[in-house]
C-alpha cells in the first residue's frame, strides 16, 4: 500500500487522465479506508495504463479531527504525508480539461459545489439505499451491509485475492469491526456478509489483532482530544444555528468541563473563534464518563454580549422541560458562563430546542421580529421530533436517533434544487456513538444488579 500511494503522489505532478476515487464529505474511518483500498485493487488489477487515485474529501488540516482514521494510519504504517485531500487536487481543472473520471465510494450524490463534476460519476459502491425514482447515469452497485468496507474487500477477494497484503486486509478489518460496533448481535449493524468477510480476512491473515482489541482501540481514538487545539476541540463535533443575523455554535466537547476552563488562553481563543467561524455565541456541552461508567454533561456559555449571555443562561436556569438542573461554576470572566449540570439525560439534540427559544426571548426583550430560524445541523421542528420520539425509545432518556446515529441523507446522482445532500455531507456525532455506548453499560449494570437480587 505504501509503495502504490507513493506513485499516486507522483502521478500528480504531471498532467495526464486520473481515475479518482472519492470517499465522501465526512471522511469517517470507513470512507477513507474503502477509497484507500478500492483504488489499490484496481490500479493492481487494471490491464491499461489507468491511474487509480484516491482522495480523501477533506482539507489536509482536518484529519487531525478524526482521532481514529489518524490513529490506525499510524497503527498500519501508513504515513500522512502519503495521502491526497481534496485541497491538493483541483478536480473541477481535471474535468474541464476532460482529464477525469470519478468513482464514488460511501456515498453516491456529490454537494451542489460539485454539481459541474456530476458528469464525470462513472461508478459507485456504495452502502445506503437509493432513494430517487431513477438510477444514475453510471453502474451503480449498492447492498446495505453495515459497512462500505465489506463491499470493497468482497470485491478484492472476489476478484483478485492475490492482492490483498496484511496492511490493506488489516485496514479493512478494523474498520468492518469499528462500523459493525464489534459485531454485536445485540446492536443489530452487522449483517451476515460483514461477519462472513471478517472471518475470511481473519482466515487469511490469522495474526490480524483481535476483535475487542482493535475496536476499543479504535472507540478510544474517536474520543482522544488529548493532542487537538482548543479550535479543534470546538469545532470536531459542532453544529450551528442561526436567527436574524445571530449565529450560535454549539460544540460537543470530551473532556471535564474543570479540564477545559483550565485551558491556557482560553478566553483568547474562544474570542478567536468566534471571529474565525462568525458567531456571537458559543455553548460547549463537555461530556466524560464518572467512576461509575455514567455520562456526565456540563455546560460553558461564551457570549461577549451581555444582554444575549444573560438571555441565554436565564432560558436555561428556569427551564423545566426539560430540567437541566443546573449549577454555577466557578468562572473567571464575565464573558464566559459556566454550569456543572445535573440532569445528565439532556443531551445537546436535546438542548436544541431551548437555544432557540433563548434566542426568540432575546428578540423578544429587544422588540424585533424573529423571524423564521435557520438551522445548520439540526432545526428545531427536527429537534421537537427527536423528543417526541424519545418516548418510545428503546431505553429510557435516549431518543431513536441518539442510539443509532442517522446515515446521511441519501445522495441522488442528479443535482437538482432540492438534493438533500445540497448542503454537504452531515458529520455523524460523535456524541450520539458517545451515549450509545454509555447506554449499553448503564443497561449492562442494571441487568447485572437485577440479575444479583
Amino acid at each position: 500500500m505504501e509503495d502504490y500511494l507513493q506513485g499516486c503522489r507522483a502521478a500528480l505532478q504531471e498532467p495526464r487522465p486520473l481515475h479518482v476515487v472519492l470517499g465522501n464529505e465526512a471522511c469517517d474511518l470507513d470512507s477513507m479506508v474503502s477509497a484507500l483500498a478500492l483504488a489499490f485493487y484496481l490500479t493492481k488489477t487494471t490491464e491499461t495504463e489507468e491511474v487509480f487515485v484516491p482522495v480523501l474529501n477533506i482539507k489536509r488540516s482536518e484529519l487531525p479531527l478524526r482521532g481514529d482514521n489518524v490513529f490506525f494510519l499510524q497503527k498500519i504504517n501508513i504515513p500522512e504525508s502519503l495521502l491526497i485531500f481534496r485541497d491538493e487536487i483541483d478536480l473541477h481543472a481535471l474535468h474541464q480539461a476532460g482529464q477525469l473520471t470519478l468513482l464514488l465510494v460511501d456515498h453516491h450524490v456529490l454537494p451542489k459545489s460539485d454539481a459541474a463534476l456530476e458528469e464525470a460519476v462513472a461508478e459507485v459502491l456504495d452502502h445506503r439505499p437509493i432513494e430517487q425514482k431513477h438510477c444514475p447515469p453510471c453502474h451503480v452497485s449498492v447492498e446495505l451491509v453495515g459497512s462500505c468496507a465489506t463491499l470493497v474487500t468482497e470485491r478484492i477477494l472476489q476478484g483478485a485475492p492475490e492482492i490483498l497484503d496484511r496492511q490493506t486486509a488489516a485496514l479493512l478489518h478494523g474498520t468492518i469491526i469499528l462500523d459493525c460496533v464489534n459485531m454485536d448481535l445485540k446492536v443489530g449493524k452487522a449483517t451476515p456478509k460483514d461477519n462472513r468477510y471478517v472471518e475470511k480476512l481473519e482466515a487469511l491473515f490469522p495474526d490480524l489483532p483481535k476483535r475487542e482489541d482493535i475496536f476499543d482501540s479504535l472507540q478510544k481514538a474517536k474520543f482522544d482530544v488529548s493532542g487537538l487545539t482548543t479550535e479543534q476541540l470546538l469545532r470536531k463535533d459542532q453544529k450551528t444555528i442561526s436567527r436574524q443575523g445571530i449565529n450560535m455554535a454549539i460544540s460537543a466537547i470530551y473532556m471535564d468541563l474543570e479540564a477545559f476552563l483550565q485551558r491556557s488562553g482560553l478566553i483568547a481563543d474562544l474570542h478567536a473563534f468566534c471571529q474565525a467561524h462568525n458567531c456571537d455565541v458559543l455553548v460547549a456541552m463537555t461530556i466524560f464518563f464518572n467512576t461509575h461508567n455514567e455520562p456526565v454533561r456540563q455546560l460553558a456559555i461564551f457570549c461577549p454580549r451581555a444582554a444575549l449571555q444573560m438571555t441565554i443562561c436565564e432560558v436555561l436556569e428556569r427551564s423545566h422541560s426539560p430540567s437541566l438542573k443546573l449549577t454555577p461554576a466557578p468562572s473567571t470572566h464575565p464573558n464566559l458562563q459556566a454550569y456543572f449540570q445535573g440532569n445528565t439525560q439532556v443531551s445537546r439534540k436535546k438542548l436544541l430546542p431551548l437555544l432557540h427559544e433563548a434566542l426568540s426571548a432575546y428578540f423578544d426583550s429587544m422588540k424585533i421580529p424573529s423571524g423564521q430560524p435557520e438551522t445548520e445541523g439540526v432545526c428545531r421542528e427536527q429537534a421537537d421530533k427527536e423528543l417526541d420520539r424519545a418516548g418510545n425509545s428503546l431505553v429510557p432518556g435516549l431518543s431513536q436517533d441518539e442510539e443509532e446515529p442517522p446515515l446521511p441523507p441519501t445522495p441522488m446522482n442528479s443535482l437538482v434544487d432540492e438534493c438533500p445532500l445540497d448542503q454537504g455531507l452531515p458529520k455523524l456525532s460523535a456524541e450520539a456513538i458517545f451515549e450509545k455506548c454509555s447506554q449499553i453499560s448503564l443497561s449492562q449494570s442494571t441487568i447485572a444488579s437485577l440479575s444479583k437480587k
